[in-house]
């Protein structure tokens, strides 16, 4: 079986279904199908775009699902929809086609929503301020563990007591305490 998916060209298969769903689109057919083939060919095109084709990928078997409720909801001539079940059973080998093309390009694939026990797989857009990073990359902070950044110490200066308010003795007026 996996043979038989790594033989399959994702870009003869979307090229096959946007034409097809293009075909469709002056008829009572779904009318998702085409944008999301035209993503497709861009996805499978676009060598960086690992991300854009996993999520290709998940899209276009959710839509199976949808591909059915829709034929379940609307009636269509017989020939359209030949077309749409045609359509409907080409995402199955195509979205295992664009997943094999991912693992040639060398993407992960790792759980749901690709989180691991302590890690968010991906690039650190951010870092938490106090130096909290997970990087090792503490910007001047120090954490608990090391030794003091300076070795002259700083004298504990205590707070000042806060200046004393007078508040108006007016009926009905707030009085802080």
């Amino acid at each position: 079986m996996a043979e038989f998916i790594q033989a399959l060209d994702p870009s003869k298969l979307l090229l096959a279904e946007s034409v097809l769903s293009f075909a469709t689109t002056p008829f009572t057919a779904p009318l998702y199908n085409f944008p999301l083939f035209l993503f497709g060919v861009y996805a499978q095109e676009n060598q960086e775009a690992n991300d854009s084709l996993k999520l290709f990928s998940g899209f276009t078997a959710v839509s199976v699902l949808f591909d059915i409720i829709w034929m379940s909801n609307n009636t269509q001539h017989w020939f359209i929809r030949t077309f749409t079940v045609i359509i409907m059973l080409l995402k199955f080998p195509t979205a295992l086609a664009c997943l094999a093309l991912l693992r040639q390009r060398g993407a992960q694939f790792s759980g749901l929503g690709s989180f691991r026990a302590h890690d968010a797989a991906g690039a650190t857009v951010w870092s938490m301020p106090g130096g909290f990073a997970s990087n090792g990359d503490r910007d001047g902070y120090q954490t608990v563990d090391e030794p003091p950044l300076s070795t002259s110490p700083r004298p504990h200066v205590p707070p000042s007591a806060p200046a004393p308010t007078t508040q108006p003795n007016a009926p009905g007026a707030y009085q802080s305490v």
